[in-house]
């Protein structure tokens, strides 16, 4: 996918706290210059970090959402040609990398929660918060919505849904109390789809989050092939890093998380630049209650051939 002009004008504007900016900035060690990608741009926050911390390197951001992608584009206007900003999803960098004839780079940095901005966004509808359409695209001009996406599969498919990518026990009952509101006419909003999972579950918040948390993350997960999208990216990682580059990528549960470490557990290809997952500060948790589910896995490019 290649870039877009996109204008802040024709779109609200987009807030987004970065996660651990100190963190990767440290880690990426992009004081020694070079191109970094960051492939989740969001609104600009660790690209911005990574240019004021690192006055010759370089980064190429992308983002699947608009919205992102113009955010980025005036965060990062002041850093002129040392800055591009790219409209495209984990699966289309590759692709970009080799058509523009880069180079592998010194490194890369992917955000892989959801931001501010789209869960408080209405039309989003990806917040039970707020009352807004079954949509849940990150790009809201592409592929279909989470209410075509429950009137597509079957009831079978859909609690395979829930509990694969919301790890819902329950996934049974909720998704038979969904198809019954889709039947009724009663599914048309985020509140909508959080009353039928009440209906199913009870009200009462398990291990302090809301009842409707894991339908909302298992169908927001597939309406964007979440998974696959992260898969793609990590298939990639090796073609994409130059040997002694460095991938931090920061993951918020652990479908993610699990998959980060297993690609960095491959010794002949990385070498794990801490243990344990680097977690947010506890200065920084207080402050944002985002960060305090945030780990963030680094591991440097060995020179090991990809199979």
């Amino acid at each position: 996918m290649s870039s877009v002009a996109t204008t802040t004008d024709e779109m609200p504007s987009f807030e987004h706290v970065t996660v651990m900016a100190l963190e990767v900035v440290q880690a990426l060690g992009a004081e020694r210059g070079g191109v970094v990608l960051d492939v989740t741009a969001g609104g600009g926050g660790h690209s911005a970090a990574i240019l004021a911390s690192a006055p010759h390197a370089r980064v190429i951001a992308f983002d699947r959402d608009p919205a992102a992608v113009g955010a980025a584009r005036e965060r990062l206007a002041p850093f002129g040609e040392r800055a591009l900003v790219v409209h495209a999803e984990f699966s289309g960098v590759p692709d970009w990398v080799r058509d523009a004839k880069l180079d592998r780079v010194a490194g890369l940095v992917a955000d892989l929660g959801v931001s501010s901005h789209q869960l408080s966004e209405r039309a989003r509808g990806m917040s039970f918060r707020v009352e807004g359409p079954l949509d849940m695209r990150m790009n809201p001009n592409e592929g279909e919505t989470a209410r075509e996406l429950i009137e597509r599969v079957s009831q079978d498919e859909l609690a395979d849904i829930l509990y694969q990518f919301g790890e819902e026990r329950r996934s049974r009952r909720v998704a038979a109390c969904i198809k019954q509101a889709l039947g009724a006419g009663a599914l048309e909003t985020t509140l909508d789809l959080r009353r039928a999972v009440v209906r199913a579950v009870g009200p009462h918040r398990i291990g302090g989050i809301d009842p409707a948390t894991r339908t909302f993350q298992a169908l927001r997960i597939a309406v964007n092939r979440e998974l696959e999208e992260l898969d793609s990216l990590l298939t990639a990682l090796p073609d994409l890093l130059g040997e002694g580059g460095v991938a931090a990528i920061i993951s918020f549960h652990s479908l993610e998380d699990r998959r980060v470490k297993r690609t960095f557990a491959e010794r002949a290809l990385w070498e794990r630049l801490s243990k344990k997952p680097i977690l947010a500060s506890e200065g920084e948790r207080a402050e944002n209650p985002r960060a305090r589910s945030a780990k963030l896995r680094t591991a440097r490019r060995l020179g090991g051939a990809t199979a």
